[in-house]
C-alpha cells in the first residue's frame, strides 16, 4: 500500500508529508529503493532544505499526497554549480 501511494506522488511530482520517528516530515519524493541491508526506502528532498535524505518503509507512518502542491526535481549534477 505504501509502495502504491509513495509511485503515484513520484509520478504525478507530489509531495507527500508523514510522520518518521514520530517527527513530521513534508517531502519531494525522487525514487524508491532497497537498502543495503534489504530495506525498502524512499529517497527524496526534504521541504525548505537542498539534502536529498533517505527515509525507511517500517519507520514511516501516517501518509497523506498533497494534491495542490507539486514540484519539479532538483538534480544536483555538479557540487560546484550548486
Amino acid at each position: 500500500m505504501k509502495s502504491e501511494i509513495f509511485y503515484k506522488a513520484i509520478s504525478k511530482r507530489q509531495k507527500i508529508k508523514f510522520l518518521y520517528n514520530l517527527n513530521s516530515i513534508e517531502l519531494e519524493p525522487y525514487y524508491l529503493s532497497i537498502n543495503k541491508n534489504g530495506n525498502k526506502v524512499i529517497y527524496g528532498r526534504v521541504n525548505s532544505s537542498n539534502e536529498i535524505k533517505m527515509f525507511e518503509f517500517n519507520k514511516i507512518f501516517n501518509i497523506k499526497v498533497l494534491p495542490s502542491s507539486r514540484f519539479s526535481p532538483i538534480i544536483p549534477i555538479m557540487r560546484i554549480l550548486n
